[in-house]
């Protein structure tokens, strides 16, 4: 459980928030139970090295305020829109028996020892976290999944997962899953069928006729214009035998 020192605050207005911001310091608020809101401030490389923990949300934190120790969860941080560094943070008093809504992240072990991902099956992930209602003094860091011993087409559903005292999914009603051992996937072209091939036949015997016509045609063509000639032809030798004939 990480540890933190926080410092109270009396500040009322706007410039003053905004002038402790300038000196490097986040202020943030205290609530829940039966005590009143405590405004505090901390510094801002303590809240940036808090954020950048996993689970950052759902970790309980030891806050030493005034000499007192009290545990508290992390509940909002606001972010500066242009420079994205904290200038907020709310923390939740932990008070024995009450219960809150939380999201847990999942996490899968043993993937090295899962025949299904030995095979070249693949690790499908539904959730990875997990919405509980827990006991304030009862709060999980995380939702551990073995995956040892799991084939392809092996379900983890949430009742797989053993959960604290107390501590409850809250989809009720149905045996939701978290993940799955999906079989692998790939992809393959498809085959040319004996229709595919016999259209491409048929298709190239289309374009050879095509050819053969048109060499037919102009064969015709030649020839015709050759009769034509040799008609010309004819039709001088023909005058030039008249003229003599013409003359006597």
């Amino acid at each position: 459980m990480n540890s933190i020192e926080v410092t109270s605050r009396n500040t009322s207005t706007k410039g003053q928030v905004n002038t402790l911001r300038q000196k490097g310091e986040v202020p943030g608020v205290i609530y829940g139970g039966t005590i009143e809101n405590q405004k505090i401030y901390l510094s801002k490389k303590k809240v940036k090295t808090l954020i950048d923990q996993e689970n950052f949300l759902s970790n309980i934190i030891s806050l030493n305020l005034d000499g007192k120790t009290m545990n508290v969860l992390p509940r909002e941080v606001a972010f500066d829109p242009i420079s994205d560094d904290p200038i907020h943070v709310d923390f939740l008093r932990i008070v024995k028996g009450a219960k809150i809504i939380l999201e847990i992240p999942v996490k899968f072990i043993n993937n090295e020892k899962c025949p299904g991902i030995k095979r070249g099956g693949v690790l499908n992930i539904v959730r990875r976290k997990v919405e509980l209602k827990c006991p304030t003094e009862n709060i999980p860091t995380e939702l551990v999944v073995d995956l040892e011993g799991l084939e392809i087409g092996a379900s983890i559903k949430i009742s797989s997962i053993n959960l604290t005292e107390n501590v409850k999914p809250t989809i009720q009603g149905r045996d939701f899953v978290i993940a799955t051992v999906a079989a692998p996937t790939v992809f393959k072209e498809p085959e040319k069928t004996a229709d595919a091939e016999s259209t491409e036949v048929t298709e190239g015997a289309e374009e050879t006729e095509g050819t053969e016509v048109g060499t037919t045609e102009q064969s015709e063509d030649k020839t015709t214009e050759g009769d034509k000639t040799d008609n010309k032809s004819k039709e001088g030798q023909n005058k030039e035998n008249k003229n003599p004939t013409e003359k006597k």
